[in-house]
């Protein structure tokens, strides 16, 4: 009974790590399933970072002690100061031997040799945990750091089973996190240009759909600064191909800096020569300074000649904005009428038609697509 009840343990904690999406979720679904699986009262999941020399604690559940946080923002301990570890990693592994759990007790000796305090004994005793079992986990071959699962004062002591059994599942969580790691660089790879390292128009597109939708519930602005670079195509004809992609990087930091100017902001590049920003919440004149910094530092660049930069923003007179297809018409319209006139600032859509409501932007976004809107392919909603 005792050994179907672990293997059901054994599953729920796979099954727990396997239906999380971010590895926030991973550890924590880990801390839980052995947690559950020990019968312990607490769990931490703490990884090794080897250039810090440190663990830190990537999440702690159960009965939380006063100071312990789910998510701790800067929980760390130096590897020095728990001898074990290294003792561990790189004598008895390192030796051939494969990584195995040990327990340690309150009732263990806090102090070794003169000026040593035996650390995992002293914070049992400080948070009134009676004992605990650490389990090493090695993630391709390395260790990565370690599963702890702590009982009560007065509940019953690891035993050597236990130990035996905390190793287990330190293997099923070390194959978890590996499954999660491959999961989020998919993602990562599948929303990332790789070229500039900066948000692809698929990022965009599922952003952009979250925003608008906000919008149209509670009225927080958005807003989408289209660009255009200039001079690419002359860059890699005359020069190469190789300095048009240092042109596209250089670009795209400087995009990057002056996203950083708008909180939140997602900077991108959507194909090609052609950029965007992403603001969702701020001010629609703050977008504005945002992307007359990006025009300024852009024809700074040694390379290039500039960038056509065009805004549309909800909380300017464009009218109703039910897709983002329609915000991207507009934004790429008005960066379509700043190349033509080559304007060395962006072109902000509802505030071209100053003296009335025919807005040349807006009338030739609701009218027949720019050119440089046709170049791409337009998702979501009709406008």
């Amino acid at each position: 009974m005792a050994e179907d009840r672990r293997l059901q343990a054994v599953v729920a904690l796979a099954q727990g790590m396997a239906g999380a999406h971010t590895s926030r979720e991973s550890w924590r679904g880990a801390a839980l399933g052995a947690c559950r699986a020990l019968a312990g009262s607490f769990a931490a999941l703490s990884v090794w970072e080897r250039e810090l020399g440190r663990l830190r604690v990537l999440v702690n559940v159960g009965e939380l002690a006063p100071g312990e946080a789910e998510f701790p923002e800067e929980e760390t301990y130096p590897v020095h100061e728990f001898p074990e570890i290294a003792e561990f990693l790189h004598e008895r592994w390192a030796g051939g031997r494969g990584p195995s759990a040990w327990v340690e007790t309150a009732e263990g000796p806090a102090t070794g040799r003169p000026g040593y305090c035996h650390q995992r004994v002293a914070a049992l005793r400080r948070r009134r945990r009676g004992c605990c079992v650490v389990a090493p986990i090695v993630l391709n071959g390395r260790a990565w750091g370690e599963l702890y699962v702590a009982r009560r004062a007065g509940d019953p002591v690891f035993g050597r089973a236990d130990a035996d059994f905390a190793t287990v599942l330190a293997s099923v969580v070390a194959a978890g996190l590996a499954q999660t790691e491959r999961l989020e660089e998919a993602r990562r790879l599948a929303y990332t240009d790789a070229l500039t390292g900066l948000a692809n128009r698929r990022a965009v597109d599922v952003r952009l759909d979250a925003a608008i939708e906000r919008h149209r519930r509670d009225g927080t602005v958005v807003s989408l600064v289209v660009c255009d670079l200039n001079g690419l195509k002359r860059v890699n004809d005359t020069r190469g191909h190789a300095v048009g992609d240092r042109l596209l990087e250089r670009f795209g930091s400087v995009l990057s800096l002056c996203g950083a100017m708008l909180p939140g902001a997602l900077a991108a590049r959507l194909g090609g020569d052609e950029f965007c920003l992403l603001a969702v919440g701020p001010p629609a004149d703050e977008v504005v300074r945002a992307a007359d910094e990006l025009c300024r530092r852009a024809g700074e660049l040694e390379l290039g000649e500039g960038v056509a930069c065009g805004v549309a923003s909800t909380a300017d007179p464009i009218g109703p904005v039910r897709s983002g297809r329609r915000l991207f018409r507009l934004a790429d319209a008005a960066q379509y009428r700043a190349k033509a006139v080559r304007a060395e600032k962006p072109v902000v859509a509802g505030r071209e038609g100053r003296e009335g409501p025919g807005d040349p932007v807006v009338h030739l976004a609701d009218t027949s697509p720019p050119v440089a809107a046709e170049r791409r392919t337009f998702r979501g909603r009709p406008a």
